[in-house]
């Protein structure tokens, strides 16, 4: 059993930022990879960025260069920067664990952007 909890959302202007942290805790033994999700009203689920075991990272194209991911194996937590936020941005995000071949999910932070 994984639980993954994810905090730091909030509402912020367009051009602010905010981090977004995710705390994972239960039996964990090897991450495959570790991302965020979001999904806006009416869209389905999309992945913005995720991190391999290995470092390897991406990002979908309209978060590059604004977002970036991180995590702190110590501490059991995954991070997701985020700079120079838009309206289109706006969303509940969603931290996701792989492990084992199964995949685990928070229960989502809301994120608005407007002015």
């Amino acid at each position: 059993q994984v639980q993954l909890v994810e905090s730091g959302g909030g509402l912020v202007q367009p051009g602010g930022s905010l981090r977004l942290s995710c705390a994972a805790s239960g039996i964990i033994f090897s991450i495959n990879a570790m991302g965020w999700y979001r999904q806006a009203p009416g869209k389905q689920r999309e992945l913005v960025s995720r991190m391999t075991n290995t470092g390897s990272t991406n990002y979908i194209a309209s978060v590059r260069g604004r977002f970036t991911i991180s995590r702190d194996n110590a501490k059991g937590t995954a991070y997701l920067q985020m700079n120079n936020l838009k309206p289109e941005d706006t969303a509940v995000y969603y931290c996701n664990l792989e492990q084992d071949g199964r995949d685990y999910w928070g229960q989502g932070t809301q994120v608005t952007v407007s002015s």
